[in-house]
């Protein structure tokens, strides 16, 4: 009688769907899964991934990053799919699979755009409650929010009246990246904002602050889509809702002078890393009281000052 063998060969395909599985039961968000699926199918134009995962050499994964690069990706998208390749491997390696493993591709630095002081001025007008409507009222106070806080735009979708505190000054975020409950001050510009837009919106306690005309849930898209008409008809060109979570951190850090374990706890950034880069890029000590401290800028006060005296002669 024949014995019968085990096939224990699989294709890194298959494997990543059974990675795919595990991260689902470990409780990863939908969107951080649907992201991974993405990253992997970019992955498979320059990778076979119909090989046997046992049989993948380093030498297969430097191929895939030189066809990236010779297709033009930037080093940012390729640090991305090694990201996921790297936190993939890494199951890989706890379940004895295999032993490989990629280290990150280098990422460019790149300063993250803000909207201007000018922009937000625009922006932060109040619209005429007499004659607006209810979206744009709306948006308005979601934009006073963001500026508030920081936060990203699946927290405010979520915010249920029930979680924003005003006697105490704070609101509770539910619905975070990394599953932790967060409460977060706000300013008494902004309290006094939310009282008055409570007083319009109305509502159960378990209901949405942030909702459509309806009463309904705001979706991704619909947020998105409204911030950026809002923007549109005001005359300002960036409708990035993430691009608001940027200037928090820049005016926070440089403006307000604050710092970055504060920054991290309203960020709901799990740990230092992410902050820290916020810190590099927008570096509050190296822009504060510059002019004290430029060669320009002094031989500039220097030359007013021998104008100044050669009028008073």
């Amino acid at each position: 009688m024949k014995k019968i063998k085990l096939n224990c060969a699989a294709t890194m395909e298959e494997t990543f769907t059974d990675f795919l599985t595990s991260r689902k039961a470990k409780g990863l968000a939908d969107k951080t899964l649907q992201s991974y699926e993405q990253q992997f199918r970019a992955v498979a134009r320059h990778l076979d991934v119909k090989t046997d995962i046992a049989m993948l050499q380093k030498a297969d994964l430097d191929a895939m990053i030189v066809s990236m690069r010779e297709a033009g990706l930037s080093s940012n998208s390729i640090n991305s799919y090694t990201r996921t390749l790297k936190s993939f491997f890494s199951w890989c390696n706890e379940q004895g699979i295999t032993r490989l493993n990629i280290p990150l591709y280098k990422a460019e630095e790149t300063v993250k755009e803000t909207y201007s002081d000018a922009e937000l001025s625009v922006l932060l007008k109040k619209p005429d409650i007499r004659k607006t409507t209810f979206a744009e009222y709306r948006d308005w106070v979601i934009i006073n929010f963001l500026l508030n806080c920081g936060c990203r735009a699946a927290t405010v979708r979520a915010i249920q009246i029930r979680d924003v505190d005003l006697d105490g000054g704070v609101v509770f975020y539910r619905h975070t990246k990394n599953r932790k409950t967060q409460v977060i001050p706000l300013c008494s510009p902004m309290i006094a904002i939310l009282r008055e837009y409570q007083r319009y919106r109305n509502g159960e306690s378990t209901d949405y602050l942030f909702c459509t005309e309806t009463g309904s849930q705001l979706t991704e898209n619909g947020l998105r889509q409204s911030i950026a008409r809002y923007n549109a008809r005001r005359g300002v060109q960036k409708t990035s809702i993430h691009l608001f979570r940027h200037t928090f951190a820049r005016k926070y850090l440089i403006d307000c002078g604050g710092d970055a374990f504060t920054l991290q706890k309203l960020l709901g950034h799990s740990t230092l890393a992410m902050t820290k880069h916020y810190c590099a890029i927008y570096d509050a000590d190296l822009t504060k009281n510059y002019d004290n401290f430029s060669p320009l800028a002094q031989m500039k006060a220097g030359s007013a000052k021998i104008k100044m005296s050669d009028k008073r002669r």
